[in-house]
């Protein structure tokens, strides 16, 4: 009786764990209200993503065109996440330290931690995959919601190449002066 008590136990652990990681992890730390309009090229807020900007297709980054930044604004943040995933949030994406001139933040970006076409520019690890770079949607089933959450900051942030979304939120408390977003959808074909 011990015993299979043990090794059920032991099997909800192991099935369970994983998935309170990912809920504590990808948890949203930041609510700042939206005072920043985010647009995109390649989409319009809510609508479908090109299969190019997915994992069916080429997974690159779709565009991103920010409008009437502050002058108080001196980089860029952004952190696309899935917000339809069994276990909440999975993050696909975080970016920081875009310098403030890249008002249009190009399609494409390079893979790897520092970014040397957005001078610099690091991207951290995702949860999707824990990579640096942009990972697009790739649903199992079912139509999923995806959202760039897009943060002005009053400074460049001096955080590990290595960090998460978590790292990034708790190092952007403080320093955001404008935040928007764009959201878009994608489903299995």
């Amino acid at each position: 009786m011990d015993i299979i008590f043990l090794i059920i136990m032991g099997i909800v652990i192991i099935i369970i764990g994983p998935v309170f990681y990912l809920k504590v992890t990808n948890k949203n730390y930041l609510s700042p209200e939206e005072n920043l309009r985010i647009a995109s090229n390649h989409f319009e807020d809510g609508e479908t993503l090109p299969i190019q900007y997915t994992s069916f297709g080429k997974n690159i980054s779709p565009n991103i065109n920010l409008e009437k930044i502050t002058l108080k604004g001196k980089s860029i943040a952004i952190i696309m996440d899935d917000l339809d995933t069994p276990f909440g949030l999975l993050n696909h994406w975080v970016i920081w330290n875009i310098p403030i001139k890249y008002r249009k933040i190009p399609s494409g970006i390079e893979k790897g931690k520092i970014v040397h076409n957005l001078d610099g520019a690091v991207q951290g690890r995702s949860e999707y995959g824990g990579k640096h770079y942009y990972k697009g949607p790739k649903p199992l089933w079912g139509t999923h919601r995806y959202i760039f959450r897009v943060y002005v900051l009053d400074k460049m942030l001096s955080i590990d190449e290595n960090s998460k979304k978590v790292d990034l939120q708790k190092a952007m408390e403080g320093h955001i002066v404008q935040f928007g977003t764009i959201k878009t959808k994608y489903s299995r074909k």
